[in-house]
């Protein structure tokens, strides 16, 4: 590992112990051990195929490992369904793929995000203020406009920025985001971004983005993950994240691609 995890800092929202995925025989994720601090911005890098949608997975509780998991100071180790559920609703996943239901309206698609909240058969309206809330998370992606719109007739870029709204929504306290803005121009990515990075900073809420635009992670992260053939090679703050360590981070990716 090029810098060593900053073990002294205490305040982790949550933990990844010793944690091993395997897939068809092969190791995604190999003894990973991490944590993720409160009120900060944490970017996960490396090449394709690295692993890093993966350790976002067995954050959200998506993949199980074959070995080792994930704590929080308030619930311990995550082991039954019941503290998984407590986590999760605590937490928003931005997805690459957005998961959207084209039939519905944008802001229809953001009122998802607050479905917890409601017994899951309510056939009930949405009150005027959850309607309220998920107007305000689509003007906060710079999209009220295209609120009543049919999610399949937006661009890939409006859709995924949906997306971002709905997991806005939620008031999470822990927000985490595979490639959040990969269908986004810079100026919106770049704006978007500094919108996650206040939640941090503002109302001390944990943002984990896995981002392919290295420049992206030097704009908004505080601490850069690199990950590269399952095993975490560089964790330290942005400042020491130069070219030189880039280059080393990716250097690997000759060595076979995970997936």
């Amino acid at each position: 590992m090029l810098v060593s995890p900053r073990s002294h800092v205490l305040d982790f929202a949550l933990t990844v112990e010793d944690v091993d995925v395997e897939r068809s025989g092969r190791r995604i994720l190999d003894s990973v051990s991490t944590g993720f601090e409160r009120g900060r911005v944490t970017a996960i890098v490396g090449p394709s195929g690295a692993g890093k949608t993966t350790l976002i997975n067995v954050i959200n509780g998506l993949v199980v490992p074959r070995r080792g998991g994930v704590r929080t100071p308030e619930i311990g180790a995550l082991v039954e369904a019941t503290q998984w559920a407590r986590l999760r609703r605590a937490t928003s996943t931005i997805f690459q793929d957005n998961s959207l239901i084209g039939r519905l309206s944008a802001l229809d698609n953001v009122l998802l995000g607050l479905a917890e909240t409601r017994h899951p058969l309510s056939l009930a309206p949405w009150s005027s203020s959850a309607r309220e809330r998920a107007a305000r998370s689509l003007r906060d992606v710079r999209l009220l406009d295209r609120a009543f719109e049919r999610v399949e007739k937006l661009s890939g870029g409006e859709r995924q920025r949906v997306g971002v709204a709905r997991a806005l929504v939620k008031n999470p306290r822990v927000l985490l985001g595979d490639e959040p803005f990969s269908s986004l121009d810079p100026l919106l990515a770049r704006q978007l971004g500094e919108n996650l990075r206040s939640l941090a900073t503002r109302d001390g809420v944990t943002v984990l983005l896995v981002l392919h635009q290295t420049s992206l992670a030097r704009a908004l992260a505080d601490r850069i993950v690199g990950v590269n053939a399952g095993h975490i090679v560089f964790d330290g703050p942005v400042e020491l994240f130069d070219e030189e360590t880039e280059a080393a981070i990716f250097a690997g990716a000759a060595r076979g691609a995970l997936t």
